[in-house]
């Protein structure tokens, strides 16, 4: 694992709010926050949501999520803990781990299942909805997975641990890049007492979610469980990130589409007929 000295940055960004997130339940009964909700989408677009999922009852989890449609968006899963299985109907099939993802482009349509290869024990994680320009939303369904050995990482000299799912931190390049959107996805570890910042343009939206401790940006603390949404400013090129404890979060900042957002469910597009059309196509099995 690379050691290295982060990037100093001019200006951090601040908290310019800090959202609680709202107990759900999705699949089959599957019991999750779901932190990024439609309200958000404008805001932190290209983000549409992110679910974050922890329990140790497997009554919350073993349920899964049978088989259920997506188009127009991709899905990212980061697995911190459990095992789930992934099948599609382009014919993709692969288990998610401990510390793995799982990338997956619904593109033109796609209807997969997601189902825990577990009876007891922890699961917990993350599942994030990227959107797809709209030039790209009927593009053909692509998948994979990333065990946790192929994720870069690597410790600051102060010792945060920073693992590189998507876009590059401090010179790092991650699993993942998407020429459109070029999203930032980290999981950054923090030790008591230490400052950790990374560099990513002032144009993107951008939000931290605090999975264990407690994390402060520019004086104002995020609790453990919350997102903490990152302000627009011009000249803020990064984010300076502070723990009193140690503490653990990711990181996300992508560059915004600028395109309407149409949701319906499982569906994301740019139009109503679009919609339309997608629910057609998939009552009438035209998804891959």
């Amino acid at each position: 694992m690379n050691t290295i000295t982060p990037v100093a940055i001019n200006e951090s960004r601040s908290i310019e709010r800090i959202i609680e997130g709202i107990a759900t339940s999705d699949g089959a009964g599957v019991k999750l926050t779901r932190v990024l909700t439609g309200n958000l989408q404008k805001r932190l677009d290209p983000f549409l949501m992110l679910d974050a999922f922890r329990s140790d009852d497997p009554d919350d989890y073993i349920a899964g999520f049978p088989n259920h449609p997506h188009r127009g968006f991709e899905t990212v899963t980061y697995m911190l803990s459990g095992h789930m299985r992934h099948r599609d109907s382009a014919g993709h099939e692969g288990l998610l781990e401990n510390g793995g993802v799982q990338w997956m482009t619904a593109g033109r349509g796609v209807i997969h299942s997601e189902i825990p290869e577990q009876e007891d024990g922890m699961m917990e994680g993350f599942q994030l909805w990227l959107n797809l320009p709209a030039k790209n939303k009927m593009m053909d369904p692509w998948y994979r997975d990333f065990p946790s050995a192929s994720i870069p990482e690597y410790v600051t000299q102060q010792g945060v641990k920073v693992r590189v799912i998507a876009g590059t931190s401090n010179g790092v390049a991650g699993a993942v890049s998407r020429e459109i959107t070029l999203p930032l996805y980290l999981d950054i570890h923090l030790p008591s007492r230490i400052e950790f910042s990374t560099k990513f343009p002032d144009t993107y939206n951008a939000f931290i979610y605090v999975y264990s401790g407690a994390v402060s940006v520019k004086g104002k603390q995020v609790e453990s469980h919350r997102m903490g949404i990152l302000s627009n400013q011009s000249g803020a090129d990064g984010v300076t990130l502070s723990a009193t404890e140690e503490s653990r979060l990711i990181l996300v900042a992508g560059k915004p589409l600028n395109e309407p957002i149409v949701q319906y469910g499982p569906f994301v597009m740019n139009t109503q007929q679009e919609i339309h059309q997608a629910l057609s196509d998939f009552n009438n099995g035209q998804f891959a």
